[in-house]
């Protein structure tokens, strides 16, 4: 059985997933094995969280509610990790 995870978090931080915050996670879920993607949740369509690219075409500004899930081994453990860097308003606030 493959371990899954996901959780709903905030944007926080005033600019939202400007560069800096994108190369942030990109890094935080390049990390683990698990396959990482994170949605906005008004749309449909996830991205892959281990690009700073599509992190980026996201759009997600300041109030922008996402989901980060993960499929695999250590999937629990990246989406708490990812989730914690969100709240923390990516050390912007």
């Amino acid at each position: 059985m493959t371990a899954t995870a996901t959780q709903k978090v905030t944007i926080t931080n005033r600019l939202g997933l400007h560069a800096r915050p994108a190369m942030l996670l990109a890094e935080l879920a390049q990390q683990f094995d698990a396959a990482v993607q994170l949605r906005r949740t008004d749309q449909d369509e996830a991205i892959d969280a281990k690009s700073i690219m599509q992190i980026m075409m996201l759009a997600a500004t300041a109030g922008t509610e996402i989901e980060i899930s993960a499929n695999g081994d250590g999937a629990a453990e990246a989406v708490r990790e990812l989730s914690a860097l969100v709240a923390a308003g990516f050390d912007e606030q």
